[in-house]
């Protein structure tokens, strides 16, 4: 196993952007630009959520990932929610939408694994919740996946089940 900190593949909508986040504040409201898609896009977000994964990232814990359609306009949510600049696991332009773009997500996770990294993996779509792919990737303990309620995106409870298993 590699002595590199575990890479956390993070998606943006259903998990960062939520209708109702949560997290016991009113959620941050703002329009991001997508300069591949030419339009708008309403973000709605818990702040705790952004500091907790900005603390985790910065301390060294996890690598963290930007796993998600947003990866070919990553730069615009780092700049909104402060974040540095993290790697792209999906470099496709654009990035496939929905159950299309799943594939891509499936082989960055295998590629975590492979190469001897442990794997965090939020997504409220792709993330395999039970069967033959849950069974493959999470077999050894070496991964953690959590697929958020896409309404009310990662809670303060699935951040603390994040922080155990990087700690553990």
């Amino acid at each position: 196993m590699s002595s590199e900190p575990p890479v956390w593949l993070l998606d943006v909508d259903g998990v960062i952007n939520a209708s109702r986040p949560g997290w016991g504040t009113a959620p941050r409201r703002e329009h991001v630009w997508s300069p591949s898609d030419h339009q708008s896009y309403l973000m709605r977000w818990a702040p705790g959520l952004i500091d907790r994964i900005r603390a985790l990232h910065a301390s060294g814990t996890v690598e963290v990932r930007w796993c998600s359609t947003w990866c070919p306009d990553a730069e615009a949510l780092e700049r909104l929610w402060r974040l540095p600049p993290l790697e792209r696991a999906l470099t496709e332009v654009p990035v496939p939408k929905g159950a299309y773009g799943w594939p891509l997500k499936v082989e960055a996770a295998r590629a975590v694994l492979a190469g001897g990294r442990r794997l965090v993996w939020t997504d409220d779509e792709a993330v395999p919740t039970s069967g033959v792919l849950h069974d493959e990737l999470t077999a050894d303990g070496r991964a953690l996946l959590i697929a958020p309620n896409p309404t009310r995106g990662l809670q303060p409870d699935h951040v603390d089940d994040i922080e155990a298993f990087l700690h553990s």
